[in-house]
């Protein structure tokens, strides 16, 4: 039995030594890479903290002491190091297993749950200074990411350090990368700070410095090497201080010991202090080094080779690679269009833009606020900025989208990827609050295709539009229709029929209209005609052709990828009241709960009552309610 299993929480790992800690190393990274291959995950940043979280939980007292993984998707080697090496682990990102991020309902030693950048120096400032408030003794520690510190919620909570408590412990876990390469001012000032001669001014009078400083007598008793090791100790002038944190680093984030010895001087610090860690993501893994962006969140690989396991070939295509494709077509024939993205290039299709027409792409960083705000900057000046961000990312920037986009009706074209599910990454990650969030506000165009092809005229559309226009469309392959040379500019809020029929009327955006087909396909076998609507415009709808469906059908029949507070459906139904029309509806979608993680999007569809299944019980129940008659029976 390995050191590993013998872990069933942080008490046993204290017990460790030096060298029984190597080997936990090993083992730690060798289990993350034999799940992380059969399941996908975010491999190059666990790998990149297997020390650093070993050395946390050496050091602290967990659950008392708290600590808020930024992001948290590099929190796998503290779940297994706090009781979570089981099938539950081997499961990990599945149904039935633990989750990819950290979640305080999971475990009491995840003491804050997240998803999104930005958010760990907040939370931990809240944590600390009600820590103050009731006169308790805990330790705050905040593991912050270098990418972290381009959002500007964090530097918000810098602002507040220094007057909203005496005691955090702050860690920049710098690897250089966010997901692709971090970029700005404060990327370039990290590289300027690790590679600066000023780190080596305190070197010959360390000694000296050491006994000013509380702590620093422990320290000098551990003897030159100590002092050898630390002699980058720390930089007298720079950003962090200037909020009123002690500055303590560079310190390789790959040495227990030396991060055991700087975390024992950050628990005795008498004002807030920030640990500059240094780590190399995907560290012990040579293919997660030389492929720092794929690895960051892998699909399952083979070990040996690090290649995706499953491709086939002649697949269909990704709507982000589609997306791209279309974007650089345009752009090529418009200078004036231009594309933005908030780190996640790949992830968007926007590096295809980067590659081929640099001088027309801009990556913020991790900072959506900043990204819809700089569109509507430059929509200003005349040209066609195109936001590339994830659904449930342009959730950060729901403010700028109304006070500075929509309220101007600038022309910004927002894609937005991953709306619907993401199924193995949960909650933080699905994209079902969009059209809620959405459709409210005045000026706003919103789209979903059903193919890779409507995506094209989507995209084609709402660049001549000239004003706040939004397509949503779902994670992974198209649908595999052929894209044609030239896309069609759509009439605005125009449906199109699929098919047509006299008893139900199924009105379906985006996948759901493939998934109505079938549905559609089953009532014909019971003597049922349906109608089957790709509504492509959520705003507008085509209120005319609903309005002639509710005469000629007895139900309507609404589906989305989507909750349904709010969404789609609810679209629908005050279409109809407008209009004094009575015709029962039935809308599918998401329930009001956030949706866990799951294997797939069907098996979280299965356990959510949206089973093909489910949904032909459903409509039919709802059918034969409004008197509508079924002329053959099927056994469901």
């Amino acid at each position: 039995m390995g050191i590993l299993e013998t872990i069933q929480g942080p008490k046993d790992l204290k017990k460790l030594n030096s060298t029984e800690l190597q080997t936990l190393t090993s083992e730690i990274r060798e289990k993350i890479i034999e799940v992380t291959s059969e399941n996908g995950g975010h491999v190059g940043p666990n790998l990149g903290v297997i020390e650093l979280s070993i050395a946390l939980h050496k050091v602290f007292d967990s659950p008392k002491d708290r600590f808020v993984f930024d992001v948290s998707h590099q929190g796998y080697v503290h779940k297994l190091l706090t009781g979570r090496n089981g099938p539950e682990f081997t499961k990990l990102r599945q149904s039935g297993g633990i989750s990819g991020f950290l979640s305080r309902s999971e475990s009491k030693h995840d003491s804050y749950g997240a998803g999104h950048a930005g958010t760990a120096l907040s939370a931990a400032l809240g944590m600390a200074a009600a820590r103050d408030l009731q006169g308790s003794d805990e330790h705050v520690v905040a593991i912050c990411g270098d990418a972290a510190f381009t959002c500007g919620i964090t530097l918000e909570a810098l602002n507040n350090v220094a007057t909203s408590t005496k005691k955090i412990i702050v860690i920049l876990n710098d690897n250089e990368w966010s997901i692709d390469k971090n970029v700005g001012a404060v990327a370039r000032w990290l590289n300027e700070l690790i590679t600066s001669p000023v780190y080596k001014r305190l070197h010959d009078n360390f000694e000296s410095f050491l006994n000013k400083i509380p702590g620093g007598d422990s320290l000098i008793k551990l003897g030159s090497r100590a002092k050898k090791e630390a002699k980058d100790f720390i930089l007298a002038s720079n950003i962090f201080e200037k909020f009123g944190l002690r500055f303590v680093g560079p310190v390789d984030g790959h040495d227990i010991s030396q991060l055991c010895h700087f975390l024992e001087f950050a628990k005795k610090s008498d004002k807030p202090i920030l640990l500059h860690v240094m780590t190399k993501k995907g560290n012990g893994y040579d293919v997660a080094i030389r492929q720092p962006e794929k690895f960051h969140g892998a699909s399952p690989f083979d070990i040996a080779t690090g290649e995706s396991k499953g491709k086939k070939k002649d697949v269909a295509p990704k709507y982000q690679d589609v997306f791209g494709e279309q974007l650089v077509k345009h752009a090529k024939k418009d200078s004036s269009i231009v594309g933005i993205t908030g780190a996640m290039p790949s992830g968007t299709g926007l590096n295809l833009l980067r590659d081929q027409i640099p001088g027309q792409y801009y990556d913020v960083g991790i900072a959506e606020e900043h990204a819809v705000l700089f569109a509507a900057g430059m929509a200003t000046m005349g040209k066609k900025p195109v936001c590339a961000i994830y659904s449930t990312f342009l959730q950060r920037a729901f403010d700028p989208v109304i006070h500075d986009v929509c309220l101007q009706n600038l022309p910004v074209l927002f894609c937005m990827d991953r709306a619907g599910l993401s199924p193995n990454d949960g909650p933080t990650h699905h994209g079902l609050f969009d059209i809620s969030y959405l459709r409210p506000v005045p000026n706003v165009t919103l789209m979903q295709p059903r193919d890779e092809d409507e995506l094209a005229d989507m995209v084609a559309t709402g660049l001549a539009l000239g004003k706040p226009t939004f397509i949503r469309y779902p994670r992974g392959s198209g649908e595999g229709t052929p894209i044609k040379d030239e896309p069609k500019i759509l009439d605005i809020g125009k449906a199109k029929t699929v098919q047509e029929g006299d008893d139900i009327a199924i009105w379906a955006i985006g996948p759901m209209v493939r998934d109505a087909q079938d549905i559609a396909g089953l009532f014909h076998e019971q003597g049922i005609s349906t109608t089957v609507v790709n509504a492509r415009f959520i705003k507008p709808l085509d209120s005319e052709l609903i309005a002639a469906h509710s005469q000629r059908h007895k139900l309507i029949v609404t589906m989305e990828d989507h909750v349904l507070s709010g969404g789609f459906g609810s679209a629908i139904l005050e279409t109809l009241d407008a209009q004094g029309i009575q015709t029962p509806v039935h809308r599918i979608g998401w329930p009001d709960r956030f949706i866990d993680h799951g294997s797939s999007t069907q098996s979280l569809r299965n356990a959510n009552g949206l089973s093909h299944e489910t949904l032909e019980r459903q409509i039919l129940e709802k059918f034969k309610s409004v008197g509508g008659k079924i002329r053959q029976v099927h056994s469901l």
